[in-house]
């Protein structure tokens, strides 16, 4: 089972402590790869309770310059980049290069969170998540995992709910 931390000063967390919105972190032993999968093992919770945080590119890669979003989805499932350019109002994406969701996020790659972005962009989450009590999510660090209540997240990010995950 995953260790709970009273502090991990991420954007993230701060966020949450200033909107006053109730939620638990869980630090684990994050490994160097599959980092959603060692968290699912670490939480020992439901995998689809656990959801990962990806960057898209809405230019689909065309173009001088990135337009980039946010889909959230279950450890258990892949995102269908056609749902997720519907969600987002284009025609096509494609996922975004790590180094622009790095430098967008402010986060490393495999601790991104949906939370607390250095450029916050549109944010489409899976909506299973509505079917849980509880999600879990990066905090913003590898390692790092939110849990709350998923009803909250419209209070401290603007998100859209959208079936965004490949069939």
């Amino acid at each position: 089972m995953a260790k709970k931390s009273p502090r991990a000063a991420t954007p993230a967390l701060k966020i949450l402590e200033q909107a006053g919105i109730a939620h638990t972190v869980h630090t684990f032993a994050s490994g160097q790869d599959n980092f959603g999968q060692h968290a699912v093992a670490a939480l020992g919770v439901e995998p689809e309770r656990v959801f990962k945080t990806l960057v898209i590119d809405l230019t689909a890669g065309k173009g001088p310059r990135r337009a980039l979003a946010v889909c959230v989805v279950p450890m258990t499932h892949q995102l269908s980049l056609k749902k997720a350019a519907a969600a987002h109002g284009v025609a096509k994406v494609c996922m975004a290069e790590s180094a622009d969701a790095a430098k967008s996020s402010g986060y490393v790659p495999g601790g991104i969170s949906p939370l607390g972005h250095k450029q916050p962009l549109p944010t489409v989450w899976d909506e299973s998540a509505l079917l849980c009590d509880s999600v879990f999510f990066s905090g913003g660090k590898r390692g790092l995992d939110i849990e709350m209540d998923p009803q909250l997240l419209p209070q401290v990010l603007e998100v859209t709910f959208a079936d965004v995950v490949a069939d």
